[in-house]
């Protein structure tokens, strides 16, 4: 006697269908699960068999046999217990084999027989609507997020009785709702906002330029002056996200489980601050089953590293890909799984290794050669892929107990979302979409300067230091801010601020 369930589960941040086979046969009474399942897939077998006979359902005394098809790919987690639950059931003659052809179904089962959430609930709806299914039962906890998909209907089940009910005709469940654009809309607010920084005014207009052209950018400045604080508020003026974008960010969050029971949708910018101390591994993603790593949690979003210089060189490295293509790919024994990885860099470092060398209240005690050695734990490389520095001083006491109110962050957005749509039509016609990711030859097209600018150029090489990575840099930083004040041609005063923007490139800095 067999039986078979559609089931689906996670490659990367895409679903694909998995076909559950059970064939029972008489011989000694047990489970063997083929087709590479992982260990939390074959203790599936002991979930399973405690949870049929909890609920007082008729487990048969037979050798039972579990394929997961295809049986090339490697199967890991428990959302397969439902599905091997009710290949069971069908095979004994107590389930509708007809209504299983017409379902997806998924969940992790408890021994007695609740449904409990699973993982990558998102994809898997896709991949159930794509296959041209009526329906996908999932754990009630996951419905929220499904139900985001249209083109399929979704049933939250709460226990394994249910489902058997279901199928057989017994019971009728509605389908979870979901209103995919009204909830994008009531979500996409901030908690913070750009008026909760006292003074910082500069440091606020070099991470308003950064915004409007995607260019990554560093903050240093001493212990206390604000550059967390900062950092936080900058996904408050990015563009909104479209909901497409918020569909791409939601699928990474839930291939990680961390969708809350009630979340369909990450409707902001997400923001990702990692700890100094994170592995390499844990940074880009890894695992001996590929999982995404902080990069691509940071999809469309930002990505803060705090005290930079702190980080293991290593971890540093690895994001240079990331940075330069939109994407990971991690390789393993089990296969190749790619990644989206489009974010912003947000860096935070201090001046010195105490912190004070730019402190106009505080004496530094660090010898230049600990300067140099603090600010060379930075690679050439790295430093190649952030286009802004900026110093971020002490804050005045007289602007933390000033009650003017600052900009707000919806007004900083507003002029954000106009220097975006120039460039979106300025890059119609190519895979980039802005300031940032200009190749040599757009540089050329798009950046031309005139007498006075090439002449301020070429003084800030020669006189301040500017290393020559720093040539291209400024240039694109230019033309954001150009962008910024809706001015077609880039001038002497845009090319003079983007050149502020490049502290670390100064050889007065070490």
């Amino acid at each position: 006697m067999i039986s078979r369930v559609q089931s689906g589960a996670v490659l990367g941040i895409d679903g694909y269908s998995v076909e559950v086979e059970v064939n029972l046969a008489t011989g000694i009474p047990g489970m063997s699960i083929v087709g590479l399942p992982d260990a939390a897939v074959k203790e599936s077998s002991d979930r399973v068999a405690a949870a049929i006979k909890n609920t007082n359902l008729d487990m048969p005394l037979k050798k039972i046999t579990v394929n997961l098809a295809p049986a090339d790919i490697k199967k890991e987690g428990s959302a397969f217990d439902l599905p091997i639950a009710i290949g069971i059931l069908a095979a004994n003659g107590l389930i509708d084999k007809e209504a299983l052809a017409k379902h997806m179904i998924l969940g992790e089962l408890s021994l007695d027989g609740r449904v409990k959430r699973i993982k990558g609930a998102l994809s898997i709806a896709t991949q159930a609507r794509d296959s041209g299914l009526a329906g996908l039962l999932l754990p009630a906890e996951n419905s929220a997020e499904a139900a985001v998909v249209e083109g399929v209907n979704v049933y939250p089940v709460k226990d394994l009785p249910a489902v058997v009910a279901f199928l057989n005709g017994d019971l009728a469940i509605e389908p979870a709702k979901s209103n995919a654009e009204g909830e994008f809309q009531k979500c996409s607010v901030y908690d913070i906002d750009f008026t909760d920084v006292k003074g910082q005014h500069h440091v606020k207009r070099a991470l308003e330029v950064a915004a409007a052209g995607g260019h990554n950018i560093i903050l240093i400045g001493p212990p206390g002056s604000g550059k967390s604080m900062l950092a936080k508020r900058l996904p408050t003026i990015l563009p909104s996200l479209s909901l497409e974008e918020a569909i791409e960010s939601t699928k990474v969050h839930s291939v990680m489980g961390l969708l809350g029971n009630s979340t369909g949708l990450i409707a902001t910018r997400v923001f990702r601050s990692p700890h100094h101390t994170i592995s390499d591994a844990g940074l880009i993603g890894g695992g001996k089953i590929p999982m995404p790593g902080e990069v691509s949690l940071a999809h469309n979003g930002v990505l803060f590293l705090d005290e930079l210089p702190e980080f293991k060189r290593n971890a540093l490295e690895v994001l240079r890909q990331p940075l330069e293509d939109g994407q990971v790919c991690i390789s393993r024994a089990a296969g190749s799984t790619t990644y989206p990885t489009n974010f912003m860099l947000v860096a935070a470092m201090n001046p010195c290794p105490c912190g004070y060398r730019t402190d106009r209240k505080r004496e530094c005690h660090c010898t230049p050669p600990q300067i140099k050695k603090y600010a060379s734990k930075i690679s050439g490389p790295l430093m190649d892929r952030i286009d802004i520095h900026i110093e971020v001083p002490s804050v005045e006491y007289k602007d933390l107990t000033s009650n003017t109110v600052g900009e707000p962050s919806s007004a900083i957005r507003a002029r954000v979302e106009r220097a975006r749509q120039v460039q979106q039509q300025r890059f119609q016609q190519s895979k980039i979409y802005c300031n940032a990711g200009m190749t040599t030859q757009q540089l050329q097209n798009h950046c031309r300067l005139d007498d006075a600018s090439r002449k301020i150029m070429a003084l800030a090489i020669d006189k301040l230091g500017l290393s020559a990575r720093a040539h291209d840099r400024i240039l694109k930083v230019s033309r954001t801010i150009a962008d910024l004040a809706e001015a077609t041609d880039i001038t002497i005063e845009h090319v003079s601020e983007a050149i502020q923007y490049r502290s670390l490139d100064r050889e007065s800095w070490i």
